[in-house]
């Protein structure tokens, strides 16, 4: 028997097709037609870009940008916030002015013509108050003549003082009385309520005369009636006529004139009393020291 009767006569064997199917595939074909199905789990072939990465991948925002673009809007509303608060100010502001502004206007033109008045005076007090300042800063800017008006005004205050402590003699317009017995004798009472007098019509400094000294009129003078006669003027006794010298206006004789004044009084007691015109008179009695205070302490 031949090679080919070999064949034929032998079962038929499946035939691989050519394309590589695998056995079984041509007995179905509607499934040698129908292309496998693709495996979803694997990821199919991205094209690659030049850093390394997909295209998808770099398609991806960046983390950093997205927190940039969080961290804009923040810094905006901050700019909207601030902005809202100066608007809230502003319109405080603007609502004040106008209540302030509708309190004037409610108010009557003879009101308001006060009110202007008092602030032009007012303006005018400060711009002499500013003026007197400057003046002062220029003369303390003088350097020594701003020392020697100081020290020249402090000098003036030293003399000031001590003619009225009488420490030290005076001169100047005044007047003298003389005050003689008559009827009856002058009393301590007499020279007291000249010296009153005299004082309540400006006198500056007074000293009192008469046989026995001379003594100088100050705040503590004491005038009493000596049991052996006379007066006792600060314990130095002293006897008529009895004559006092103050300083003081141009007018100070006319306060001693009129009625029920320091010649009506002592002629009403019986005694005598000359008043002299004003002339320029010295006060030459001072006192050795100054009064010791004993109770007045100055306030600090």
């Amino acid at each position: 028997m031949t090679d080919e009767n070999k064949a034929g006569s032998g079962p038929d064997e499946p035939t691989v097709p050519l394309g590589g199917a695998r056995p079984g595939d041509a007995a179905d074909p509607a499934a040698a037609r129908e292309p496998e199905p693709v495996d979803a789990a694997e990821p199919a072939d991205e094209p690659v870009a030049a850093d390394g990465r997909t295209e998808a991948a770099a398609d991806e925002p960046a983390e950093p940008a997205a927190s940039g673009s969080r961290w804009r809007v923040s810094g905006a509303g901050a700019v909207i916030g601030v902005l809202l608060v100066l608007l809230g100010f502003t319109l405080a502001v603007q609502l004040k002015n106008n209540s302030t502004n509708d309190a004037y206007a409610t108010m009557r033109q003879e009101d308001l013509v006060t009110i202007l008045a008092d602030l032009d005076a007012r303006e005018d007090r400060l711009q002499q108050d500013i003026t007197e300042l400057e003046n002062s800063r220029r003369e303390l800017a003088s350097g020594a003549s701003s020392r020697d008006q100081i020290l020249k005004e402090a000098q003036e205050r030293a003399d000031d003082l001590g003619i009225l402590a009488g420490t030290l003699k005076a001169t100047g317009t005044g007047i003298t009385l003389r005050f003689s017995d008559g009827t009856k004798p002058i009393t301590a009472a007499h020279l007291l309520n000249a010296i009153q007098e005299l004082r309540g019509a400006g006198a500056e400094a007074m000293q009192v005369d008469g046989n026995g000294g001379s003594v100088r009129v100050v705040a503590s003078t004491h005038f009493v009636d000596s049991p052996n006669g006379g007066i006792e003027v600060d314990g130095v006794r002293l006897t008529g006529p009895y004559t006092i010298t103050a300083i003081g206006p141009d007018d100070i004789d006319v306060a001693m004139k009129f009625r029920g004044g320091v010649v009506n009084d002592v002629e009403g007691d019986g005694g005598n009393v000359i008043v002299s015109k004003p002339q320029p008179v010295e006060i030459t009695t001072v006192l050795p020291n100054a009064p010791t205070l004993e109770y007045a302490k100055p306030v600090s």
